[in-house]
């Protein structure tokens, strides 16, 4: 069983920077494709980024998030640049059993965290 645990989140002013991490066990993560996807009020659940062996990325966050991995302690990470009010959700990891293909629907992955609230606002 894997389990995935976010941390990070909080409050960030327009324009400010956010790092998330993602803490993964139960399997090493080298051997899942991984991604983020945020959950904004009254919405549905929307892909953010993924890696496998190549990094994807939503159209509306590309060149102001980056997503990586450290295989090594079993982590997961999204840095966030430039953010945006709009961009207020709860943000959750995910895993899936590695392919060589990033997937961008939610009902692909099997492991979620929790989610961490991230808040941007003046």
């Amino acid at each position: 069983q894997v389990q995935l645990v976010e941390s990070g989140g909080g409050l960030v002013q327009p324009g400010g920077s956010l790092r998330l991490s993602c803490a993964a066990s139960g399997r090493t993560l080298n051997s899942l494709v991984i991604a983020w996807f945020r959950q904004a009020p009254g919405k549905e659940r929307e892909f953010v980024a993924g890696h496998t062996w190549y990094t994807a990325y939503a159209d509306s966050v590309k060149g102001r998030f980056t997503i990586s991995r450290d295989n090594a302690k079993n982590m997961m990470y999204l840095q966030m640049n430039s953010l945006k009010p709009e961009e207020t959700a709860v943000y959750y990891c995910a895993g899936a059993p590695y392919s060589n293909t990033v997937y961008y629907r939610r009902a692909e992955y099997d492991y979620w965290g929790q989610g961490t609230q991230v808040t941007v606002s003046s």
